[in-house]
């Protein structure tokens, strides 16, 4: 049996990241056994695109994919992880795309960095007919404009995956978990996202 490592990349969900404007996770402890109660149990209020978490294409399309219509197959599969700071415009992401190929992982790509994708390069990676991106930020685009880039690769039925963490992942191919959970209706939903190395 070949040893795998699995690397989690997913934020702790009370401690989140979150998107200027929406609202924060909240838990509430319904029940403590330090208080005598006969279990502990928690309930907890959350926006959908709290911590890491994917977008469905109803997410910006009215008549987009809810995450419930998705299915699994984007989520789970071969990916590339790449490095970038900045914008990454057009030429970045075909540099990228071509690591990717090269290493038979082309169709999922992860970016790690302070980085934010341009309506160039989500044009690139749309042509490319990718089925998921992924990235650090909250947001997929410029923070304070996102729209263009959100319409430009939903549009594609491509999957993203915001919110990620890849501090210490190096750069190369793995496979990647990152199922939602199937919230019927929903724009958007939480997920487990963790990497396998072989």
């Amino acid at each position: 049996m070949v040893p795998r490592e699995i690397i989690d990349i997913t934020q702790e969900l009370f401690s989140c990241k979150v998107y200027p404007g929406d609202p924060s996770p909240v838990r509430t402890t319904v029940l403590s056994t330090a208080n005598g109660d006969v279990c502990n149990l928690t309930s907890f209020q959350m926006c959908a695109h709290n911590g890491t978490h994917i977008d469905a294409p109803f997410h910006f399309l009215g008549d987009g994919k809810t995450v419930d219509q998705m299915g699994l197959a984007p989520f789970v599969g071969d990916c590339y992880v790449s490095r970038f700071e900045g914008d990454l415009k057009g030429p970045d992401a075909q540099a990228i795309l071509k690591k990717a190929s090269d290493a038979g992982a082309d169709k999922r790509i992860l970016i790690a960095g302070n980085m934010t994708v341009t309506a160039e390069a989500a044009k690139v990676f749309a042509d490319a007919e990718i089925i998921l991106i992924g990235n650090e930020s909250q947001t997929v685009g410029p923070i304070d404009t996102p729209m263009e880039v959100h319409l430009i690769l939903l549009e594609k039925e491509i999957t993203l995956l915001e919110g990620i963490v890849l501090t210490d992942v190096e750069e190369g191919k793995y496979f990647l978990s990152c199922a939602p959970l199937n919230l019927g209706g929903c724009d958007g939903a939480p997920c487990r996202a963790y990497l396998i190395k072989e």
